[in-house]
């Protein structure tokens, strides 16, 4: 997993590169430059474009010059830059890029008040203004430079983060954020990108190789982990020969109600196609025929047998909650559930509504229990958060208390763990926000445990490969949740084959 660096961690970062590697700090800065120019090129390739470069005068500027100036240099000659120079402050290496920008024969234009702005015909705005060290709200000068370039309507592509977004941190719904159609960040994504408020920042954000120290960075101590693909090809295991269906355990699906059955159906069906050796399905009777019809290799467990106590021994994993409803027997069968301190279980949807209503339910969540909310379902279950960045904060909290995983979903979610870490899933798209989604994701995280995954991978592997299996129908504007279910063995099996 890659670690994420808050701000104070990335200048320790460049400090430690500059001083080990060696690099001077103003060839990392051309390093940085070089790789944007890089990204730059594949988003514009027309080399004719009017492009307009908007520096500030510490090191996300100095960037700024030297982006424009080899710009130029790969034959990019409609090129202007114009310097935000509101104090008297520069930084060193702003200023040899500015001395090197002056030898080229780009127009530079200096704003020093916004009462006039210089007259702006560029197709593309680069914005190298304001860099990560960002440590309070645009106000003054800047703020109203940031507001008329909004107005605008430009194409505009950040240097490293949009200029008015903190890295890490509240993001405030009222900012004033330079908003940008691309980032290219450097080394790694700021944490803040992953968060839902940053939508109104960026819509999209490439990340480049600068040429940092990698053993240092993933060295860093922090809670916010970046999962790859390789981190799921390193955990998910092959099935061997003369294994059989024991072999990959049995998990039972308690979900489901007269007008909710698709739920269940949904759910049970993902289990099955995730590798769960047997699945039984508790629902009730009128929900058998929908049941054969949709799944036939999933068993029933009469929701009547259960209610009566019976045992639950046999299960390697359990979920609950999809589509179950919320009255005194949907309570009882959670409480039955949760007194059975040998399962491994996933709860969601209904049963996190449950445990909202009956709040003294937590104390028996069992070690390592998964919980899979989305943001009213944790909002109900924890109390209402301001941002996204305090309900993760919170999730944090709360996995530590009750000793669980939350598995918050979001267009990232975040898989928060009693150890203290943050994993956040960089799979899916839009195309997947459809009713059904998280009963598929539910029944994948029960298979996993069935087989024996530590619980922590369980939540990871199921929350990735339901999002890749959504990036596989990118093409469909909405996916319907049983598309993703036939997506889901093929997709284990390709993570299982050699590289």
């Amino acid at each position: 997993m890659l670690q994420l660096l808050t701000s104070s961690q990335t200048r320790e970062a460049d400090a430690h590169t500059i001083k080990n590697k060696p690099i001077s700090s103003l060839d990392l800065m051309e390093s940085a430059s070089n790789a944007f120019i890089y990204a730059f090129k594949q988003d514009v390739p027309t080399i004719d474009s009017l492009i307009s470069v908007y520096c500030g005068t510490g090191n996300n500027g100095g960037d700024g010059l030297a982006i424009a100036r080899l710009l130029k240099e790969n034959a990019y000659d409609r090129i202007s830059v114009k310097i935000a120079r509101f104090s008297a402050k520069e930084s060193a290496d702003f200023s040899a890029n500015l001395e090197r920008l002056k030898l080229t024969g780009i127009p530079i234009t200096e704003i020093t008040n916004t009462d006039v702005f210089p007259e702006e015909n560029a197709e593309v705005i680069i914005d190298a203004l304001i860099g990560s060290g960002l440590n309070k709200a645009l106000q003054g000068d800047l703020k109203s430079l940031v507001i008329h370039l909004n107005q605008l309507q430009k194409k505009v592509i950040a240097v490293d983060i949009p200029t008015g977004l903190p890295s890490e941190g509240p993001i405030d719904p009222d900012a004033c954020i330079l908003k940008a159609s691309l980032c290219v960040c450097f080394q790694r994504p700021k944490i803040n990108f992953f968060f839902p408020e940053s939508a109104k920042a960026l819509e999209r954000f490439k990340v480049v190789e600068i040429g940092l120290d990698e053993q240092f960075i993933q060295s860093q101590a922090g809670p916010w982990k970046y999962i790859e693909e390789k981190d799921i090809r390193y955990s998910i295991k092959p099935r061997k020969a003369f294994s059989h269906k024991g072999t990959y355990g049995h998990a039972l699906i308690i979900a489901g109600y007269t007008e909710t059955m698709g739920a269940a159906l949904l759910c049970a069906d993902a289990c099955l196609h995730s590798g769960a050796g047997l699945t039984t399905a508790c629902i009730p009777e009128n929900g058998y025929s929908a049941l054969n019809s949709f799944a036939p290799e999933v068993m029933i467990l009469p929701r009547s047998e259960l209610i009566l106590g019976k045992s639950l021994e046999k299960y390697s994993s359990i979920a609950i909650g999809p589509g179950l409803g919320t009255d005194k027997e949907a309570t009882d069968l959670l409480e039955y559930v949760l007194n059975f301190n040998k399962a491994r279980i996933v709860i969601d949807a209904d049963a996190i509504n449950i445990l909202a209503a009956n709040t003294e339910l937590l104390t028996k969540l069992p070690k390592d229990c998964i919980i899979c909310p989305h943001v009213k379902e944790f909002d109900r279950l924890f109390g209402k958060s301001n941002s996204w960045w305090d309900r993760v904060t919170l999730a944090l909290k709360k996995a530590k208390e009750f000793n669980l995983i939350i598995l918050l979903k979001n267009q990232y979610t975040f898989i928060v763990t009693p150890d203290g870490d943050i994993l956040i899933n960089p799979t899916g798209n839009p195309g997947m926000a459809v009713g059904g989604m998280g009963d598929i994701l539910t029944g994948m995280i029960a298979s996993f445990l069935a087989q024996s995954y530590p619980a922590i991978e369980a939540a990871m592997l199921a929350a990735y490969i339901h999002g890749a299996a959504g990036d596989q129908l990118i093409q469909m504007n909405s996916i319907p949740p049983r598309y993703i279910t036939e997506q889901i063995p093929a997709l284990i099996k390709r993570f299982t084959a050699p590289d």
